[in-house]
């Protein structure tokens, strides 16, 4: 780099290496696994453009489930020039808005997530912000914007003629085949892959068959060609890298993506708080009693809630959310739920998504046949991708080493039981870096029971008391 750019925290080599492949590039991706710390990447990205006085702002599209990640952790943790930020919801008032788009000497950081951009509201406001500052565009988790039909892809798209500097990233640009890529690459500019369009774009790299429908002749494609030329354009461009292949990366990396209670979610768990808290405040609450009551809230937040009829299911975030994260995933992933009702729910969405061979589940209910069965299969059958279960029950003594991506829908409230089921991936036979991802309710006893258990408290009748009180 030109000059020098202290950074806040120290990179690891391969992101010395990408931030000095792409960082003054007019359009760069960065492919690399989650895990392998892109964030920062683009982050000490925009740090020395800023710093090089080649841009005065940034805008960052992300998943609805990451914008939080990216203003209250990633960009403070490791941004080492004056900021401000300003994250984006469409309840914002007008003066906020425009003050915001008032110049100072500070580097102005836009935060939107990517599905605002199908609102003329969300788009106008990116649009006058781009138009406001010289500035740097990038995509978080890009393959959210692969499909060319979808508005909110349209609407980004239309940025790229007003950003300065543009950035995608992701772990896996390619989810489901190389058309994917098309959008991508467009943002960045139609020179990269050398087509105006996707139809020119699939004449060249697909093969297509005629199928009737009644009447109706479809083309469909059946195959793809010319991959090679693909994949030879793609590194003029990006910088791509894998967890194994980073020397100095730990042996395990933890990640948090964010949700949020579904209206129907949050005036259940309102409620049920407001009691709770009555009963604490007239002294009636027991330790055991407090437990119960966390642990209702808990399930809420995971989706369900057990009344007096019976048990009824929630509309909730937390499937979506885990199924876009695995988008962005290659290879195994063992996936942790503390309740049954969700790992049925799990179970059933991958089988829907990637087939019904994808997966195999492991939890009490199941044979002791029913149980070798699974953790053979996920070990050696590559038509296995994932392995859903309880920490409970399979926390302890198996080894699950084809796994390198760790998924936690909802957590024990053991800490052993963390312990342990980490350790499933993390032992003797494993080849890879571990990434372990927990999947958290903002603003709920979703965030607290993670924060007990990463410092180790045990939470239980005996030991939750007054810690657990604070909770409700």
């Amino acid at each position: 780099m030109e000059s020098k750019y202290i950074f806040k925290t120290e990179p690891y080599q391969h992101q010395r290496d990408a931030l000095q492949a792409g960082w003054k590039q007019f359009s760069y991706a960065y492919f690399m696994e989650m895990g392998t710390g892109k964030t920062k990447v683009l982050i000490d990205n925009i740090g020395v453009l800023f710093q090089q006085q080649r841009i005065e702002a940034a805008l960052i599209i992300a998943p609805k489930s990451i914008v939080r990640i990216w203003s209250d952790d990633e960009i403070p943790m490791h941004l080492n020039v004056p900021h401000e930020i300003l994250l984006w919801k469409p309840t914002l008032k007008e003066k906020v808005k425009e003050d915001f788009l008032e110049p100072n000497h500070k580097l102005k950081i836009l935060i939107m997530n990517v599905e605002a951009f199908s609102s003329v509201k969300g788009l106008n406001y990116g649009e006058k912000f781009c138009k406001q500052f010289k500035n740097l565009v990038g995509i978080d988790e890009s393959t959210t914007i692969k499909n060319t039909k979808a508005k909110r892809t349209k609407n980004i798209l239309k940025l790229k003629k007003i950003a300065h500097y543009r950035r995608i990233l992701t772990g896996s640009p390619v989810t489901k085949n190389p058309l994917d890529l098309f959008a991508q690459c467009s943002f960045l500019g139609n020179h990269h892959l050398g087509f105006d369009s996707l139809y020119t774009f699939k004449n060249r790299h697909c093969h297509f068959d005629t199928v009737y429908l009644g009447d109706r002749e479809v083309s469909t494609v059946v195959g793809f060609k010319n991959l090679h030329e693909i994949e030879n354009k793609l590194k003029t461009f990006s910088f791509r890298i894998r967890k194994d292949e980073c020397l100095d990366l730990p042996g395990k990396t933890y990640n948090v993506v964010y949700t949020e209670l579904t209206d129907e979610q949050k005036k259940l768990y309102n409620q049920i708080s407001e009691e709770a808290r009555a009963n604490l405040f007239e002294n009636e609450m027991t330790v055991n009693n407090v437990l119960t009551e966390i642990l209702r809230l808990h399930q809420i937040t995971s989706g369900f809630f057990k009344g007096e009829s019976g048990l009824v299911e929630l509309k909730n975030n937390k499937l979506n959310i885990m199924m876009e994260v695995l988008e962005d995933i290659d290879g195994k992933v063992i996936i942790w739920a503390n309740w049954i009702q969700n790992i049925t729910q799990i179970e059933n969405e991958l089988k829907k998504t990637y087939g019904e061979d994808s997966v195999v589940s492991f939890y009490g209910a199941k044979t002791t046949d029913e149980r070798q069965d699974a953790i053979k299969r996920f070990q050696k059958d590559d038509t296995c991708r994932f392995f859903v279960a309880n920490p409970s029950t399979g926390g302890y003594g198996i080894t699950l080493t084809q796994a390198s991506t760790v998924i936690y829908f909802s957590n024990s409230y053991n800490a052993e039981h963390r312990v342990q089921s980490e350790e499933r991936a993390y032992r003797i036979g494993q080849t890879k870096k571990v990434t372990y991802i927990d999947i958290i309710t903002k603003d709920t006893v979703d965030e607290r029971i993670v924060k007990a258990l990463k410092t180790k408290f045990r939470l239980s009748a005996q030991t939750l008391g007054e810690v657990a009180r604070t909770w409700i």
